[in-house]
């Protein structure tokens, strides 16, 4: 995967973990890479879970104003494994080094509507 991230514009592959479109659940596999731009967004519906499997990165909460409020570093190698992001939530995930991470969310996949992507 980490190969394909490098090939892809966005720096950064997907692999859908679900069973079916159809689950109630969503998981994910993701390698991404320094210099992948992660837009601000929130999941008003749901929390999410991010765990980084291998590499490093920064897990970033805004407020509604757009003002970083808290930063919270991921890296196995120093123990710092993984965080809950509360639903609704703006935040936004910055690979400090190739990383692997997997993403947990209930319900559904939906595409993000324009509300819960920041504008900036």
């Amino acid at each position: 995967m980490t190969e394909q991230a490098k090939a892809s514009p966005r720096l950064r592959m997907n692999m859908d973990l679900r069973n079916s479109p159809d689950d109630q659940s969503q998981r994910m596999l993701n390698a991404i890479l320094p210099g992948s731009v992660v837009p601000v967004h929130r999941h008003r519906s749901t929390s999410e879970t991010v765990v980084c499997l291998r590499g490093c990165v920064d897990e970033i909460f805004y407020d509604d104003s757009g003002h970083e409020t808290a930063r919270f570093r991921l890296d196995p190698s120093a123990g710092t494994f993984g965080l809950q992001i509360p639903a609704g939530q703006w935040h936004t995930l910055v690979a400090l080094q190739p990383s692997v991470i997997v993403e947990f969310k209930d319900g559904k996949f939906a595409p993000m509507g324009k509300a819960d992507v920041w504008e900036g």
